[in-house]
């Protein structure tokens, strides 16, 4: 009998289904159905790797698990309309519920100024914690190629963040501006 059985599949249910079910979570829309759509998506992506569990690599479960949730995740919204970005993880109690909803406004408006690969990149590594090996074999690229497009999808973040803030302070002034008046 293989080494895949049962057992090994219990321990990788264990292990790895509620990360699956969180990176559902982040990237599906807020409506009031999320959770339950994302434990769908979860198990669609368990259900594969049971009846693939001879292709999944040893020691690198969970960049297979991740890998094959981006797939899974995209035959989902080929399904459904259109997404907005997933909501933004939650931010220490200490900060002021508008300056979080004026902070969230301007992270989804960088990151919908990016190209959809430069976001899942970004989002693999902050909010999935992904880096080096387990991030290439997500993306299915060489740990070179990994680090190397990381660096580009940060570099035009940078780019991003700057053109918001330029924009905002544009804002800014004009608006005390015709306070002023």
């Amino acid at each position: 009998m293989s080494a895949r059985d049962h057992a090994w599949f219990d321990a990788l249910f264990t292990e790895h289904s509620g990360r699956l079910h969180r990176y559902f979570v982040r990237r599906l829309p807020g409506s009031g159905s999320r959770a339950e759509a994302a434990e769908d998506l979860a198990a669609e992506v368990l259900a594969t790797a049971w009846r693939r569990r001879e292709d999944v690599p040893e020691g690198a479960e969970l960049p297979w698990l991740y890998r094959t949730a981006g797939f899974v995740l995209a035959n989902h919204r080929r399904k459904t309309q259109a997404l907005p970005l997933a909501v933004v993880p939650d931010e220490p109690d200490d900060v002021g519920p508008a300056t979080l909803a004026i902070d969230d406004d301007r992270v989804r408006r960088v990151l919908g100024r990016l190209s959809p690969r430069d976001r899942r990149l970004l989002l693999l590594v902050a909010w999935d914690g992904l880096g080096g090996d387990d991030l290439a074999a997500v993306l299915g690229i060489s740990r070179g190629g990994a680090d190397a497009a990381l660096s580009r999808a940060r570099a035009r973040l940078r780019v991003a963040w700057d053109t918001e803030e330029s924009a905002s302070d544009g804002d800014d002034a004009r608006t005390q501006g015709s306070s002023a008046r």
